[in-house]
């Protein structure tokens, strides 16, 4: 049996004893979407498959440098951090290519923990879209930065002057990618033999930047395979000598780095014609302007109103802010456009199969799960109130001017009132986790604001 044809718990069990693994790796994705987890012993594992087994819940209680939040009430010195529920998804096996003794497989957390856990809270959206009779279709992008530097390096040299693995702007250059063949050649063999297959990779404008299209998978899918391929291309970075990075924005001289999100939705009922053409989109409408039927004009309105109030989701971390500035491939304000890559929604008009929106707001340090899910959640509002969206934007979104309602947060901290203060956010990810998420990104907020900039001392320190 191969990893991937491992469904259910019976086959998780088969895969383990004839393989005679020893140890199993297993990790679940956390609020920033970084994967925390440890390797289980084969008789521990086979005995958490039908009951789950304990994990600290501190990993809902700390940020993305293991410092304790001070701010929320799941869990804290005042609960005694116990272990939350987890259980083991048998459907995610996987084989590791370099570690081939053991196999991986993801969790997530269980009641009462799974009110937090963003893997729930996407599925959350995802049975509201079911049970409005839509399936999700989705396909994430990535632009990330590689240097020539290792972990410690970069600490030793406070992360400045980095090497990047190529100089200079060579956007789509086959040039680069052909003399940096190695470390591309293992990026694709990785995402096949983990199941999160490429289907385009290539050098993007910027020193040492690639750009990654996962291929487009159902919802719940496509977000395993976002987180899991971020995860393990910065592993397979590390071990040959070099590192990536996907925060939003790493240098002021550089563009920031986008984690693009391609949506669509089909009818439930799986609509094929005679010659098994997919006819079940219901995005698409050969006699409508761009393609575009009601139920996507609906999405769309929707995905531009609650932009705003689901920003802090979009963008979550203090760096993702930086990135969006006018005049870097990076929106500010909740526009639409056909085919326009300067509005933060892109309808791109096609075939049956093709129409979708592709949801340009979000970088690259977006926990895939929750992106996601505000993506898709604020579309099935649209649909399910009828809202009808803004004026298309033709032309260069950034060259023109747009009203209050449609301006985006320009901090986190803004974004994370926006968020506390959404009828729609609590509506659709419930109140537990939007006021858990908003104090998660306060906490951010404040521990920036303990910290001097040198931009600060070097414009302030002599002449204020």
């Amino acid at each position: 049996m191969l990893p991937r044809q491992v469904k259910t718990i019976t086959d998780a069990r088969k895969i383990i004893k004839s393989r005679g693994i020893s140890h199993v790796k297993v990790g679940v994705f956390d609020v920033d979407g970084i994967l925390r987890g440890k390797y289980l012993s084969s008789k521990k594992f086979l005995s958490s498959l039908e009951k789950g087994f304990g994990f600290c819940d501190v990993v809902l209680g700390w940020d993305s440098n293991d410092q304790l939040y001070d701010n929320v009430d799941y869990t804290g010195w005042h609960t005694g951090y116990p272990d939350a529920p987890v259980r083991i998804l048998p459907e995610t096996c996987r084989e590791i290519p370099f570690e081939p003794k053991t196999l991986f497989f993801l969790c997530e957390f269980s009641a009462p923990a799974d009110r937090l856990c963003p893997r729930g809270i996407l599925q959350r959206v995802i049975e509201k879209a079911k049970n409005m009779g839509f399936s999700v279709l989705a396909g994430f992008e990535y632009e990330f930065f590689v240097f020539e530097e290792t972990r410690e390096s970069i600490r030793k040299k406070h992360y400045r002057h980095l090497k990047p693995l190529a100089p200079g702007h060579f956007g789509y250059s086959v040039l680069r990618n052909s003399v940096d063949a190695e470390i591309y050649q293992q990026i694709l063999d990785l995402s096949e033999a983990m199941d999160f297959p490429i289907e385009g990779l290539h050098e993007e404008t910027g020193a040492g930047v690639l750009e990654a299209a996962i291929g487009v998978d159902s919802a719940l899918n496509a977000a395993d395979k976002a987180a899991l391929f971020k995860t393990f291309t910065k592993i397979i970075a590390q071990r040959n000598g070099l590192l990536a990075t996907f925060m939003a924005k790493w240098s002021p001289e550089w563009p920031g780095q986008s984690g693009h999100i391609h949506l669509s939705l089909k009818d439930e009922n799986n609509n094929v014609d005679k010659n098994n053409v997919d006819k079940n989109s219901v995005f698409f409408d050969e006699n409508a302007a761009d393609n575009m039927s009601k139920i996507m004009h609906q999405f769309v309105a929707g995905q531009q109103k609650l932009m705003p109030e689901f920003m802090a989701m979009i963008a979550p971390t203090i760096n993702s802010y930086s990135r969006l500035v006018p005049g870097y491939w990076a929106p500010t304000v909740a526009t639409w456009g056909v085919d326009n890559r300067t509005c933060a929604l892109r309808v791109i008009a096609g075939s049956e199969e093709a129409q979708r929106v592709e949801y340009r707001v979000g970088a690259a340090d977006a926990n895939p799960y929750l992106i996601l899910a505000a993506a898709l959640a604020s579309g099935l509002a649209g649909i399910e109130q009828g809202w009808e969206t803004e004026p298309k934007v033709t032309g260069n979104a950034y060259d023109q001017s747009f009203p209050a309602h449609m301006q985006l947060p320009v901090t986190l901290w803004d974004a994370a009132q926006r968020i506390k203060a959404s009828t729609e956010a609590r509506k659709m990810f419930g109140d537990d986790f939007v006021e858990h998420f908003a104090a998660s990104r306060e906490w951010e907020e404040r521990e920036f604001r303990k910290h001097i900039t040198d931009w600060e001392l070097a414009r302030y320190m002599e002449i204020i």
